[in-house]
Formats: C-alpha cells, sequence, structure tokens
C-alpha cells in the first residue's frame, strides 16, 4: 500500500471517529517525531501492538478487500510483563469491504456494531483439516444462542454484537448503502502475528510504499526506546 494512501485512510477514519462520538488514546495520535522521544515506560504500546493497524491483507484494493483497525489495549500470553488477559479494538468497516474468512486458534471475541451502518458477517465451522465444513453454526448473540446453517450470514445492526469462539471462520463487511460501520471487538489477548488462520493464503500485513512521509506510525513500525 502508499504511504499516501494509508495518510489519506487514517485522515478519513478519524474523521468518522470524531462524528460517531469516539475518542482515541493520546497514543494513536502521535507523529513519527514524537515517538522518538518516548522511552521505555512505553514499551508496553510497542510490545503488544496498541494503535494503528490498516491492511487489504495483500490485495492491493483497500476498499474491496481490507481493514481500518485500531487496537485500543491488548496483553500478552507470553510476556508475563503485560498481565491484561483482554484486548480491544475500534474498527471501521466500509461498505462492501470484506475482511477474508478466517478463523482464531487461541482468541474468543466478541463484534460489536458501535454505529453507522450494518455489519454483514458470513459463518462457517472448521472442519479436521482447517477447511469450509458444512455443519450447523452454533452461536451467541446478545446473549441469545441460535443455530444457523454453515455459511449463514447474520446482520449487526447498531448496538448488536456476536460472539465467534475458536476455529468459528467468519468472514464480514459492511451493509451497501447503510453506510460505514464502526465496529468494536472485545476478546482474550489478541497477536495478529501468529493466531489468524485465513481460508485462503493472503498476507495480514501490508507491504509499504513509501511515496510520502508517514502521518501516524502503524504498529508494526515502533522502534525499541533508546
Amino acid at each position: 500500500m502508499k504511504r499516501s494512501k494509508i495518510n489519506a485512510i487514517m485522515r478519513d477514519a478519524l474523521a468518522f471517529l470524531d462524528a460517531q462520538g469516539f475518542s482515541v488514546p493520546p497514543f494513536v495520535l502521535w507523529s513519527p517525531e514524537d515517538w522518538k522521544n518516548r522511552g521505555a515506560e512505553y514499551d508496553e504500546i510497542r510490545d503488544t501492538m496498541l494503535g494503528w493497524d490498516i491492511t487489504d491483507f495483500g490485495s492491493g484494493d483497500f476498499f474491496r478487500t481490507g481493514l481500518l483497525l485500531i487496537t485500543l489495549r491488548n496483553g500478552s500470553i507470553d510476556d508475563a510483563r503485560y498481565k491484561k488477559t483482554y484486548a480491544e479494538k475500534i474498527m471501521i468497516v466500509r461498505e462492501e469491504q470484506v475482511t477474508p474468512m478466517h478463523f482464531h486458534w487461541s482468541k474468543m471475541e466478541d463484534i460489536i456494531n458501535r454505529g453507522g451502518g450494518n455489519l454483514m458477517v458470513r459463518l462457517y465451522n472448521a472442519d479436521d483439516d482447517e477447511k469450509l465444513a458444512d455443519t450447523p453454526v452454533s452461536v451467541s448473540m446478545d446473549g441469545r444462542r441460535q443455530t444457523l446453517p454453515a455459511g449463514a450470514t447474520v446482520r449487526l445492526r447498531p448496538g448488536e454484537s456476536i460472539t465467534l469462539t475458536q476455529r468459528l471462520y467468519h468472514s464480514f463487511w459492511g451493509e451497501k448503502g447503510c453506510g460505514p460501520v464502526l465496529t468494536g471487538e472485545v476478546s482474550q489477548c489478541n497477536d495478529d502475528r501468529t493466531d489468524n488462520r485465513f481460508l485462503e493464503p493472503i498476507g495480514r500485513f501490508p507491504a509499504l510504499e513509501e511515496d510520502a512521509a508517514p502521518l501516524f506510525l502503524l504498529c508494526t513500525e515502533y522502534l525499541r526506546a533508546e
């Protein structure tokens, strides 16, 4: 992805968050120059990958296959310094912008429509070979347990949520004609380097083309404190 495009996506995201009345932590707005003066006391941000996460999943077309996430809090399974057992993200899902089919081996999560349009979520169980199973899917949506056919798509309207358990394949996008979706995620500790199983082999983090100076750093770009 071109850095200039990432910068534009960030600006659009901040305008949308402001319109939705959602405030971000201070570190989300630190410039690359600000980061040069942030010492080891901020290693939790670096090590648990808090902040901006923008990806086109290697598609080359962010607006068709892509996602903007901001990790607000996170712990670590492996690092005893970070004792949080939970994580939280805010995401912006555009109309018909698809996050590809995937599941998590370790993480269970709630996906929440925080406002804006409607979020569409398609669901499959994983079989023993980590392919799509044709078995019914059992999910909880805002405390209601229900069983759905394999490949069912559910609609989350603002305020609604779904619980996604381990090894439950899911893909999601914003419903056409309803506007972008302010999407929340509350989960167990998150590790996007190791805990995503995509149905098709794709890249989780984008390759960057540096055609402009970065507006803000991505969570994969933090340098260690000197």
